[in-house]
């Protein structure tokens, strides 16, 4: 499971015009589902976010989660997280979960910050034409994934 974390100051997703899914202060969270993941990446990979210290403290200093700061999550499912680009031009997405499958876990994943965040929790719509926009509070990003229940960052 791969999760792009972007601190915003404000963020939405629209399809066909409406908007979906809509939050303050908080993070927008890019989750791609892999082939391979379970129910157990999601809630590594929640948890992990809700204690997550990348809001700034009083002092500027980065020490407070998004529980912290009374953020709010909004979680857009990106499929393309899993772009394998080594052969040719045209990327592969054999590594990206079935859709069915990446479907639940999305959800799955969803529910589970629920569980973590105090704020409100919005969503795109899974497999949609999706128009985000959000104003990046930074920017600040991170890039995580979860490999057999082991969070790995990039570095």
């Amino acid at each position: 499971m791969k999760a792009v974390l972007q601190r915003v100051l404000s963020a939405q997703v629209a399809v066909d015009g409406s908007i979906t899914g809509k939050i303050g202060k908080g993070l927008l969270i890019f989750l791609g589902v892999g082939k391979d993941d379970s129910e157990t990446e999601c809630d590594k990979l929640a948890d992990k976010i809700s204690k997550l210290r990348i809001f700034s403290d009083v002092n500027g200093k980065t020490n407070l989660s998004v529980n912290d700061v009374k953020g709010d999550l909004l979680v857009v499912s990106q499929f393309t997280l899993y772009a394998d680009c080594h052969h040719g031009n045209r990327p592969s997405f054999t590594n990206a979960g079935q859709p069915g499958r990446a479907n639940e876990l999305y959800e799955y994943f969803s529910d589970k910050c629920r569980e973590k965040i105090s704020g409100s929790v919005e969503n795109g719509v899974f497999g949609a034409d999706m128009k985000v926009s959000l104003e990046n509070d930074g920017p600040f990003t991170i890039l995580l994934e979860c490999r057999n229940g082991e969070i790995l960052c990039s570095d």
